[in-house]
């Protein structure tokens, strides 16, 4: 046993180095992890998660007692629609560091991730893994607010279909890996995630990020702000530290199999026009704001219910969202040369 018992939680997070990563790094450097807990972050430079040889090594290196596992091949809606394809499986992009699989195509090595990573868990006795989902996975055609119970009635929405039952079949091995060998595999489903370390990429991130990166441009240039669509579908947007705090209470304290919704309120949610005039509140942008309603808005809106995260946690804080913008578009402005983007 070598002092099993002495140890404690040894916590190996895939995707570390990305927005959830980075965030969950930070709330536990600044004093939210606990005396038992060791945190071990790894990213794509670490280990191949689409090589079964690769994957199965780092869990051997590490031989974690928990996993949150969060490496995933993300982007806004248009790369989703161009590449629906390769989102199947979310991967990464490129090609892996194990060159002698670069022969595989990006949509075989991206299925391979999530199943390398369950069952390495499971081949090693990992006592829990925590995977992080999307709100995209629900269905397109559903009542409103979606809760948890929701997310197999229906196909998702065209627009990142591929994307999206990806990250459903996360779902059915956990539950498959709980009713055939007990393993304590679960899921969290956030709404839109943004903070520090995000993928400020105009064309390929997520839309908060991508207006950020866009504000800071139209300052620089004195032109007007362009934004993609009419400005009308609404979102819930969660805060990455707050996704971080929460991420280890469900880490420590949940214990079903069955998905749990993170997010805002229903009353939280905000439309991208109002997304993108606190932004330009926040980095103090006095030029036009103008809407290209010849760009597509994607899904109108996919409100989620917090109510079983608020029956756990009724008393949870989360950051203001005028607050949250603020405080990620004074990481970008210092962190603008080695952002991502």
């Amino acid at each position: 046993m070598e002092g099993a018992g002495l140890v404690g939680k040894r916590i190996l997070v895939t995707g570390g180095t990305g927005l959830v990563g980075r965030a969950i790094e930070k709330v536990v450097a600044d004093g939210e992890g606990q005396p038992d807990e060791e945190w071990i972050f790894v990213s794509s430079r670490d280990a191949d998660l689409t090589s079964t040889t690769e994957t199965k090594a780092l869990f051997e290196k590490h031989k974690p007692t928990h996993v949150i596992h969060l490496a995933a091949m993300v982007g806004g809606l248009f790369r989703n629609i161009r590449y629906n394809l390769d989102f199947w499986g979310a991967g990464f992009w490129g090609s892996p560091p194990c060159r002698s699989e670069k022969s595989l195509h990006p949509q075989r090595r991206n299925i391979l991730i999530n199943d390398n990573v369950l069952h390495s868990a499971y081949e090693t006795g990992v006592q829990k893994v925590v995977s992080c989902l999307s709100t995209c996975i629900f269905p397109d055609k559903t009542t409103y607010p979606i809760d948890e119970s929701m997310i197999h009635n229906g196909p998702p929405h065209s627009s990142n279909f591929g994307y999206s039952y990806a990250k459903r079949m996360i779902d059915i091995q956990n539950r498959g890996y709980f009713e055939q060998h007990g393993c304590r595999f679960t899921a969290v489903i956030p709404t839109n995630v943004f903070g520090p370390h995000d993928n400020f990429n105009i064309e390929d991130g997520h839309v908060l990020p991508g207006l950020i990166h866009k504000v800071y441009l139209a300052k620089q240039t004195g032109s007007a702000l362009t934004v993609w669509g009419t400005g009308k579908p609404r979102r819930q947007f969660i805060y990455s530290l707050d996704l971080a705090r929460l991420f280890l209470w469900v880490l420590r304290e949940y214990d079903e199999v069955e998905p749990i919704i993170l997010s805002v309120g229903e009353e939280d949610e905000v439309s991208i026009r109002e997304a993108a005039e606190a932004i330009v509140e926040a980095m103090d942008f006095r030029g036009e704001l103008v809407f290209d309603t010849t760009k597509a808005d994607g899904q109108f809106k996919k409100t989620a219910s917090n109510a079983k995260l608020r029956r756990y946690l009724p008393s949870f804080q989360f950051t203001p969202f005028r607050q949250a913008v603020k405080e990620t578009c004074a990481w970008f402005n210092t962190n603008y040369a080695n952002a991502r983007k």
